[in-house]
């Protein structure tokens, strides 16, 4: 039987156990914070639980426009008060319960379970630390998926209780009254999104000239003028250099010599890789400069037997990859069929209000010519079922090839974005054309309505006509 050794057990470790399980493998899990890892206890499942508490207080705030009223004109999120003590202690309760019930299965799936840490001994053992000692396992197979940590600045040190990371949220018992959002990409913007909906005063400090900046640039504008016009304060093209506590309050400091001051501060500056002490490079796996180990299509590292997968890799930090670069792991591995990874079909989402949903191509590769691409945008306030909701931004945009009009790339602006692209990425893995995405039925009223007829705007393109919206 094939010793297996994963060392870390958040998506890329877990599923790539349930896969060496399945395929016969004799594996071991090692894992220091709990199943699921960061993934589940810290980052994915607490995030999108406390977001979609905060959707339920947008829909209330909307819902004056629809004709609902309290006690005459009083609006109908008036009546209701946030209890972020009982919001947080539901948001770790429910990843708890998931984290138990990904170790339920892998026990029944006969997958041994280490609490403590990992590091390799050479390619063929894996050194597994626990409070009881340390133990020697044989390893035929390794898969490092350790995931990353929150980047933290020296001038910015989180206390856990005025100035924090995202992994440190969820222990506040009060709203803040003014938080400060250091950081515009993809965790800061959610953030600033989710706590004020649920009634914070927000302050989103951005490097750039708009938020989200590795998104696409239209989604990104939407949301930013969603932001501004609900009355979130965004300090664009400012840095912050700084950040300290003073009284009850915490001072953010900007390059540019301006202060700003607010009862909490969430930094949210990137991460870092958790590859550090693992004996990676006595093993002759090579990390890059920032510490990220180098893999190819297939999850292999530069030394034999050794794999990795998840955000330890840089490739892609989203839980699915992570998940399918593990899967990929065993399967290329343990001898069964695969394919390499292939990042052209990957669905993303950044789950602000509205969401932006992407897949495949981008509207930066098409600017800069990397992707010849014909385009259309249709905004969605045209849309019979999003005016009946009362949903005036966002959008559906759809890019294919210019001769055969096989749809290469989407975007998706709606409060459900996530799951309105799977149609797209649908489309995307499977080479559909737009004729067959427009021919395909929707239902009436529906916002996926819009996806068809996005299609339909692209039936006929020539290869002679440029992009356009």
């Amino acid at each position: 039987m094939t010793d297996v050794v994963i060392i870390g057990g958040g998506p890329g470790g877990y599923e790539a156990a349930l896969v060496a399980g399945q395929l016969g493998g004799n594996v071991t899990l090692i894992e220091r914070r709990g199943v699921g890892g960061s993934a589940v206890l810290t980052d994915v499942v607490p995030s999108k639980t406390l977001i979609a508490t905060a959707e339920v207080m947008t829909t209330l705030r909307g819902a004056h426009e629809l004709g609902l009223r309290l006690d005459g004109e009083r609006h109908l999120d008036e009546a209701f008060s946030v209890d972020l003590a009982a919001v947080n202690d539901r948001v770790l309760k429910l990843a708890a319960a998931q984290s138990s019930d990904i170790g339920g299965r892998l026990e029944a799936e006969g997958v041994r379970l280490i609490e403590g840490t990992g590091r390799l001994d050479g390619t063929e053992h894996v050194i597994a630390g626990t409070a009881d000692g340390t133990e020697r396992l044989p390893a035929d197979i390794i898969l490092i998926a350790t995931g990353t940590t929150p980047r933290e600045l020296p001038t910015a040190q989180p206390d856990g209780e005025r100035i924090l990371t995202w992994t440190q949220l969820y222990n506040l018992r009060e709203l803040p009254e003014r938080l400060i959002v250091v950081g515009s990409g993809v965790t800061g913007a959610e953030f600033a999104s989710a706590y004020h909906a649920l009634g914070a005063d927000v302050v989103l400090v951005s490097s750039r000239h708009q938020v989200l900046p590795g998104e696409d640039d239209d989604a990104a504008r939407v949301v930013q003028q969603v932001f501004e016009r609900s009355g979130m304060t965004i300090l664009s093209k400012s840095r912050a250099q700084a950040a300290r506590v003073v009284g009850d309050e915490v001072v953010v400091e900007l390059a540019d010599g301006r202060t700003v001051t607010g009862s909490h501060c969430l930094m949210a500056v990137g991460s870092i890789p958790n590859t550090s002490g693992l004996g990676l490079a006595e093993a002759g796996v090579r990390c890059n400069d920032a510490g990220y180990v180098t893999v190819d299509k297939v999850s292999r590292t530069t030394a034999r037997g050794v794999y990795a997968a998840g955000d330890c890799t840089g490739v892609f930090a989203l839980a699915s990859v992570a998940a399918m670069q593990g899967r990929i792991a065993m399967w290329h591995s343990l001898g069964d069929a695969v394919g390499p990874l292939d990042l052209r079909t990957v669905a993303a989402n950044v789950f602000t209000a509205p969401e932006i949903a992407t897949v495949g191509v981008s509207q930066a590769e098409v600017a800069s010519g990397l992707a010849n691409a014909h385009a259309v945008m249709l905004p969605l306030n045209t849309n019979a079922r999003a005016k009946m909701r009362g949903i005036n931004d966002g959008f559906v945009k759809i890019f294919c090839l210019p001769t055969t009009g096989i749809v290469i790339g989407g975007v998706v602006v709606a409060p459900i974005a996530s799951e309105l692209i799977e149609g797209l990425s649908l489309a995307v893995r499977e080479k559909l054309t737009v004729d067959q995405v427009a021919q395909s039925f929707t239902v009436y009223p529906s916002l996926t309505g819009s996806i068809a007829e996005a299609a339909r705007r692209l039936h006929g393109r020539s290869a002679a006509q440029a992009v356009s919206y």
